[in-house]
């Protein structure tokens, strides 16, 4: 399998497909890679003729310099797994940071259209500068035809949407399914980093989130949100950062609900020191 460290070499490799027509896919990633990184690729395969996976922890999107140390870095690994999908059509791209920003490792500023500053906007302040920095930059580099995002960043995914309406980045977003574990819990590279005693408590997350679903049916959105704080506030290990309903389409949290749109449910929660963040299609 075929890795490049700097992207000189991958846009020489990137021409020689262009070159000779072939499509392709792009699921960029800060590596940790699990089965929720397969699901992306492996779809990416059915679609393409090749898909470029990134593997590059990206310092400007942290909030938090703690978390950006702590990031688990597995490239050996990661390389294990995407050799194990396809030997012959994937190629990795492990960038070091100078590669990508040179010597001034800083965000663009974006507009969103007010979608970054609902919910982890909030919450993780120049975090969505961050993402549309790197993801720019790796659509100038890669030149994919398709990438491909998972819907557990849902909030993400809606925010590179965006990104390529309004730069007229001529890629089409693919969003994914969530892929879980089976018991549930939505699959993430930090989960890698839970104590045994928090990943045994952390389905609570969905199971509540499946609860929520139900309720909403009969319940106004503050009901149900007041349910789910509930929950939480009784739990011995999980803690509550936010959980709110929002209109897909401006992920506004809804104060009346309507027939006429369509809701998603959005939490984060804090097991000890790890934040885990998921989601659910309501109606």
């Amino acid at each position: 399998m075929k890795i490049y460290y700097n992207k000189k070499d991958l846009n020489s490799y990137v021409e020689g497909l262009k070159i000779n027509k072939k499509t392709i896919g792009f699921v960029p990633t800060m590596g940790a890679l699990h089965l929720g990184h397969a699901s992306l690729i492996e779809k990416g395969l059915k679609q393409n003729d090749f898909v470029v996976v990134s593997v590059f922890v990206n310092p400007t999107q942290f909030d938090s310099k703690e978390d950006l140390i702590k990031y688990p870095r597995t490239l050996d690994n990661d390389v294990k797994l995407l050799s194990s999908i396809s030997k012959n059509k994937i190629v990795a791209y492990a960038p070091s940071v100078e590669d990508i920003y040179g010597n001034h490792v800083k965000s663009t500023s974006f507009s969103y259209d007010g979608l970054e500053h609902e919910m982890e906007g909030r919450f993780r302040s120049g975090h969505f500068d961050g993402v549309g920095t790197i993801v720019k930059r790796l659509f100038e580099i890669v030149r994919p035809d398709k990438a491909y995002f998972g819907e557990k960043d849902f909030q993400q995914l809606m925010i590179i949407k965006k990104l390529v309406e309004k730069h007229h980045i001529p890629v089409k977003v693919v969003g994914c399914k969530i892929h879980r574990a089976t018991d549930g819990l939505a699959m993430s590279s930090r989960n890698s980093r839970l104590k045994p005693e928090y990943r045994k408590v952390a389905p609570f997350i969905f199971k509540t989130l499946k609860t929520a679903k139900e309720k909403f049916d009969g319940n106004s959105a503050n009901k149900v949100t007041e349910w789910i704080e509930n929950q939480f506030a009784k739990h011995d290990l999980l803690e509550l950062e936010y959980f709110i309903i929002a209109d897909i389409d401006t992920l506004r949290t809804v104060k009346r609900k309507s027939n006429k749109k369509t809701y998603r449910a959005f939490i984060a929660v804090y097991a000890d020191d790890i934040r885990l963040i998921d989601n659910i299609a309501l109606n």
